[in-house]
């Protein structure tokens, strides 16, 4: 069939995030406006600019891994496991009665099992008094952290699928392209389900220096709620997080013949790139604005069909300037009626993951027709001048629904998420 002739719908969705496990504690936590950053745990942060994140609270035994599976499985590795054998639990779906090389798995990651590796790194070099480091110390599952090919592994055992396994890393867009390329294959033809999304959990020393080399996150290790201020006039920088979301698409006809929720239709999807700059991004805004036109062009829909956009909304000064100016260049005049906000400012930045845990965020906003907050937005930039939903949610029906991500190297990426009466061919 064509790309047009197999729509590709939502039928499973797990959250695994900062404030709680699972979509159900995942959607009140952003319903209420409610924050999960806090002061730095999982390590001594003295000795760092930025120390605040957002930590989940994660027992891997409590959610089902055995001691061997979290044993050889790196912190983000067990999240993307756990989250997509709940993605399939919720949709319903008996994985067993499909065809097992016609699912397929695609799982996004900006840094893969970075916390295996810095622990490792540091065991093997003895705290980094060895240059010549002694491999004889090093971790017997090394290798599956090194290689980000684990993380598409371990979910395809997990859940029985033997069709395409791939990771997609692209940065901070990897949990939007993941899905992305995941939906394409659908529509290809090439595979019937996919359990997609993404995963990340970063925060250890050698990520914490990385950003505090560039001043991309913030120093107000002072107050941690109240850290992330997305479009605010005194934000300064992000808060770096860490989670997962995983998701079980389906071709719609098929979810319907046996009887799936869905949560909605992925209608429309690009990505594009700057080939500007590593960090920094044209005031501007064409590149994220194209992939919105590209975007949407596919979902056959107009910019003034848009219900709500869900930000990337970092609480970097650039990338929220820049944000604004894509919404305006692509939306027009729509963009000033358009509730905008942004979730890092209550589940901080989990970097490839984020863009899962937003896709996540939208489909449970089109679910209960709210729209999340923008926590701590309390003084706007007066060059963020759109409607960002400052501190409460609000009810709004949502039958459409854009999401984009932003990430170093340039990358900009859109999908549009719509109910599937409403996109009718």
């Amino acid at each position: 069939m064509t790309s047009h002739g197999r729509r590709v719908v939502i039928t499973g969705v797990e959250v695994i995030a900062p404030g709680g496990v699972g979509a159900d504690a995942f959607w009140n936590l952003l319903s209420e406006g409610r924050t999960a950053t806090r002061g730095i745990t999982f390590f001594d942060p003295a000795p760092f600019r930025s120390r605040v994140a957002a930590e989940v609270d994660f027992d891997p035994y409590a959610h089902g891994l055995t001691p061997r599976e979290a044993r050889r499985m790196d912190r983000a590795a067990q999240f993307a496991v756990v989250a997509a054998r709940g993605a399939v639990a919720d949709s319903g779906i008996d994985v067993g009665a499909y065809d097992p090389y016609r699912v397929g798995v695609t799982v996004g990651s900006a840094v893969g099992a970075t916390m295996s590796l810095d622990e490792d790194y540091r065991t093997v070099s003895d705290g980094g008094r060895l240059d010549l480091v002694d491999h004889a110390y090093a971790d017997p599952f090394f290798y599956g952290y090194f290689v980000p090919s684990s993380f598409a592994a371990e979910v395809a055992l997990a859940v029985g699928a033997q069709g395409p396994s791939s990771v997609v890393s692209a940065g901070c867009t990897s949990g939007l392209d993941s899905v992305g390329y995941a939906v394409e294959l659908i529509r290809e033809g090439t595979t019937d389900v996919m359990v997609a999304g993404a995963s990340d959990a970063p925060i250890s020393p050698i990520t914490m220096a990385c950003f505090d080399a560039i001043k991309a996150t913030t120093p107000r290790h002072d107050d941690p709620a109240h850290a992330s201020r997305p479009f605010d006039g005194t934000r300064n920088g992000f808060v770096l997080g860490e989670g997962a979301a995983v998701f079980v698409l389906e071709e719609l006809q098929s979810a319907r013949r046996r009887g799936a929720h869905v949560y909605a239709e992925i209608a429309g999807y690009a990505t594009r790139s700057n080939a500007y700059h590593m960090t920094g991004l044209r005031p501007d805004g064409a590149e994220m604005a194209e992939a919105i036109r590209v975007a949407l062009d596919e979902a056959r829909m107009n910019g003034d069909e848009i219900d709500y956009v869900n930000a990337h909304g970092s609480g970097t000064k650039q990338n929220d300037r820049h944000e604004t100016a894509a919404f305006k260049r692509s939306l027009g005049e729509h963009a000033y009626r358009t509730p905008v906000s942004s979730i890092k400012s209550m589940v901080g930045h989990s970097l490839g993951a984020i863009g899962s845990i937003e896709i996540a965020a939208c489909a449970l906003a089109m679910k209960h027709h709210v729209v999340p907050p923008t926590a701590n937005l309390h003084t706007p930039d007066p060059e963020c001048d759109l409607d960002y939903v400052p501190l409460t949610a609000r009810e709004r029906r949502t039958d459409a629904v854009l999401t984009v991500g932003s990430g170093f190297g340039g990358f900009q990426s859109a999908m549009v998420l719509a109910r599937p009466e409403r996109t009718a061919r």
